[in-house]
């Protein structure tokens, strides 16, 4: 059978399947959702150690954390959510919101987040009633197997059809290419190339752009409060998130007691220029990142490039030569190293950052460690990006947190900025369609044309 004819198959059975569970009330729905999260939870040792065995990147205890950590926050932030029938009724305007499935979703995921992406995915397909096929990156097919066994394992119980959640077990790239056109809707993590065929293939898409997440600290800050932190994002899952914190944008005042706190918490720090062009040669090959190094710990890096480092060392911190194509370090790195830069006003911080994020990065996020809100909203209003994160762990936290407002996901749009269909975090509202009734209101009030117009 051709690659066409196995997709038609597949789509075929999701589509009697996603028939028959859009006859699930809100309640049944939500216990077929919860479960797909709690066997996440109960499994996150053995799915983080698959994970790390399959793909060759990241960090055993990160990957416990993440799954366990999301799981929580998606399922706390869907459960009080109505998806299913009337979800909203204005009484203002006589607007009234029907909650529609979508029909067949199809999901591309990564092989460095290739637990929590299918979890995610499948939770708010599902909370939306569709059905879903799942397309794994290819380094990380088995994780997706077993995943996917756990979820279908986990909803048995609740009388769910058959062909409910279903996975490309080879998959390619040919493979996938077909699944887009197929499906009713498909919602691309990955690579940009990925996400631009998904854009491409004829149907609706949510896809994500590159990530280099750009960090500011404002002056009159608590620095041994905010270092920590950075470090914190930079160093998870050994740099391979895409909201890990890229660089630090100082005051050239408190550049030494930065640097300072960065050794303090595990940081060794590069200002030899010979230093920076070995760094450089393993990180960056022909301007692109070096798969080699990409979600590997930082003593492998530095052994690669030729770099003594000290035992214990959390990150390697450089002095970037220069700001946006000036120097390979402002772009994304994917792994545990920082570039550092200096500024004289805060609106110099924020001319860095951007012009870091034009190479590589628009739209994604920016983090700032301030109690300045005039500042913070200068940013906003001035930065191209989607979202600009608070004082908190960017990498952990910009795909929601239980001590932020961001819908929790693990795929964020970065708007048209990064070629991307929305500028928010990926939610299950994006996956369900809505009948809007409109009632007539006889008790408007129609403005007079002096009104209007004087």
């Amino acid at each position: 059978m051709d690659n066409k004819g196995f997709i038609s198959e597949l789509v075929a059975k999701a589509r009697v399947a996603q028939k028959e569970f859009e006859k699930f009330n809100q309640q049944q729905v939500d216990e077929v959702v919860k479960a797909i999260a709690k066997v996440v939870y109960d499994n996150a040792v053995d799915l983080a150690r698959l994970a790390v065995d399959e793909t060759r990147m990241g960090v055993f205890e990160d990957k416990i954390k993440k799954n366990q950590g999301k799981a929580k926050i998606i399922w706390n932030s869907l459960k009080t959510k109505k998806s299913v029938g009337i979800i909203n009724y204005n009484e203002k305007t006589g607007v009234v919101e029907v909650a529609k499935p979508m029909g067949v979703v199809g999901v591309v995921t990564p092989c460095t987040n290739p637990i929590v992406t299918p979890m995610c995915n499948v939770m708010f397909a599902l909370k939306g009633r569709n059905s879903i096929i799942i397309a794994p990156h290819p380094r990380a097919k088995k994780c997706a197997r077993r995943v996917v066994d756990l979820f279908n394992q986990a909803i048995s119980q609740y009388n769910v059809p058959e062909n409910l959640i279903q996975l490309i077990d080879e998959p390619s790239v040919e493979i996938t290419g077909e699944l887009m056109k197929a499906v009713d809707v498909t919602v691309a993590t990955g690579g940009m190339g990925m996400v631009k065929a998904a854009y491409s293939s004829g149907k609706p898409a949510y896809g994500v752009g590159a990530g280099n997440v750009q960090c500011i600290i404002d002056r009159n800050v608590n620095i041994k409060e905010a270092i920590p932190k950075i470090v914190a994002g930079r160093i998870f899952d050994n740099g391979i998130i895409c909201s890990g914190e890229q660089t630090i944008i100082m005051h050239e005042d408190d550049y030494d007691i930065i640097i300072s706190e960065l050794k303090a918490n595990g940081a060794y720090y590069i200002e030899d220029a010979a230093e920076k062009d070995k760094l450089r040669k393993v990180m960056f090959i022909d301007g692109v990142m070096n798969r080699d190094v990409v979600g590997q710990p930082i003593t492998k890096v530095a052994e690669l490039a030729g770099i003594k480092i000290p035992d214990g060392t959390k990150l390697i911190a450089v002095k970037a030569d220069g700001i946006g194509r000036e120097d390979v370090f402002c772009r994304e790195k994917m792994c545990s190293v920082i570039a550092i830069f200096t500024y004289k006003t805060f609106e110099q911080a924020v001319e860095i950052a951007n012009a870091n994020l034009e190479v590589e990065g628009k739209g994604h996020s920016i983090s700032i460690h301030s109690d300045n809100k005039d500042n913070i909203e200068y940013a906003a209003n001035t930065v191209p990006v989607s979202r600009v994160l608070i004082n908190q762990i960017c990498s952990t936290m910009n795909g929601g947190s239980f001590f932020n407002g961001f819908a929790p996901t693990t795929t964020l749009g970065c708007g048209s900025w990064g070629n991307n269909s929305i500028s928010e975090n990926l939610d299950y509202k994006h996956l369900i369609n809505i009948t809007r009734i409109g009632y007539f209101m006889k008790d408007a009030k129609v403005p007079t044309d002096e009104e209007m117009w004087g």
